[in-house]
């Protein structure tokens, strides 16, 4: 039985990047030529998209990054505006309190 190989993950990411940034070779020639089996290949792509799904904070990894950026910003706004609401909230019970 063959040796199981042990890649750095910045080559796994490089390898991931080549195939997507050269339309023109198939995986299958990048992975020969990179000297790794293609479904080793196959696996660090999935793996990445998956990590870049759950960076993104979800299902947004086949936005823009202009999309990305606002969202990012509603997001933002949406967790302050959960934070003045509940200041709110509770400011209001505590009116209620001393005026009784």
């Amino acid at each position: 039985m063959a040796k199981r190989k042990n890649f750095p993950e910045g080559f796994k990411r490089d390898a991931v990047g080549l195939v997507r940034s050269s339309p023109d070779r198939s995986p299958t020639d990048i992975a020969h030529g990179l000297g790794i089996h293609l479904e080793a290949l196959r696996k660090w792509g999935c793996d990445d998209r998956t990590r870049t799904r759950t960076a993104d904070g979800g299902g947004d990894a086949g936005m823009t990054p202009g999309e990305k950026d606002e969202l990012k910003r509603l997001r933002r706004e949406n967790a302050r505006l959960k934070e003045d609401n509940e200041i709110l909230r509770k400011a209001a019970c505590f009116a209620r309190e001393t005026t009784r």
